[in-house]
């Protein structure tokens, strides 16, 4: 009996050195592959500016670098004269996509931004679909108010590719035939803990050749460490996401340990229909690369 008590106490140690090793090894990928820490370029910077019937327009971003996916953005509008703040009522800001054969996108964005209570500037965001490359080339288009009169302006800007994996962004061709965009929005650095997790998701129409904010779905969650050392394994207390008042989805994912996590989901109409997604099986299947679902983002933290 004590034979093989001791025979299963090896047998259990050695699978748990294994798992150990395995996530040591999976964090030690992670670390080399992320290089540095995710910075949080919370600081607003001009990414552009420009002059426009007397008045100068500046454009800002976080870290002043605009970036495939999900990006805030601010506009200032000055006099050019002494570059004097200006009463502007109302900003529109359009990010145009313009591909190879001259045809123009509109992207997903906040096209009527809000006006900050002191005045000094107005705040909205654009979803860039694509970086900049000899394909595809953006604008954005600006149209401001002062008075009774509108005016309008547009500057060429560059969009940099995405090097946070949690400002991801996926399109997909649902079941219903449309084509989707889920962008990532928050966190923007997770950390080791329940985390808010946002997005936005939207539905291109293909007439207008712009993107529409999606309304009333559900965006089921299933999060999980995809490697074959981490066995697929998920984590508890996730919940889906829902639309918020301000049109954007939010739910909570629960990040157990940092490394390489697959974001699967199920997007749910308003009438219970799946329109893209699969259900991710719930074995543990460690030395095995786990499944995903159809319709999935991956990030790293």
């Amino acid at each position: 009996m004590r034979d093989l008590f001791i025979k299963k106490a090896g047998f259990y140690i050695a699978i748990i050195g294994l798992l150990v090793v395995g996530c040591t090894k999976a964090k030690t990928d992670y670390e080399a592959e992320r290089g540095n820490t995710v910075e949080e370029n919370m600081e607003f910077k001009e990414v552009t500016s420009l002059i426009s019937s007397g008045y100068n327009i500046h454009i800002e971003a976080p870290g002043g670098v605009l970036y495939r996916g999900y990006n805030d953005i601010r506009v200032k509008i000055n006099k050019q004269q002494n570059n004097e703040p200006v009463a502007v009522s109302a900003v529109k800001l359009l990010p145009i996509q313009t591909n190879m054969q001259g045809m123009k996108i509109v992207c997903p964005n906040q096209s009527v931004m809000d006006h900050t209570l002191d005045g000094s500037y107005f705040s909205g965001y654009s979803v860039f679909t694509d970086e900049s490359s000899a394909a595809a080339n953006w604008s954005l288009e600006i149209d401001f108010k002062i008075g009774d009169q509108t005016f309008s302006a547009a500057q060429h800007v560059t969009v940099m590719p995405q090097t946070n994996k949690n400002r991801n962004i996926t399109t997909f061709t649902g079941k219903d035939g449309e084509h989707y965009l889920i962008a990532l929005i928050a966190p923007w650095k997770p950390n080791v803990a329940e985390n808010k997790l946002v997005a936005g998701i939207y539905k291109l129409d293909t007439a207008q050749l712009s993107y529409t904010r999606v309304n009333g779905y559900t965006l089921q969650l299933d999060p999980r460490m995809p490697e074959p050392s981490m066995g697929n394994h998920s984590s508890p207390n996730n919940k889906d996401l829902v639309q918020q008042a301000n049109g954007l989805y939010q739910g909570v994912v629960n990040y157990t340990m940092t490394g390489n996590w697959t974001l699967n989901f199920i997007l749910v109409n308003q009438n219970g229909r799946v329109i893209a997604g699969t259900e991710v099986p719930k074995d543990f299947t460690p030395g095995v690369e786990g499944r995903k679902s159809e319709l999935y983002i991956d990030i790293l933290f």
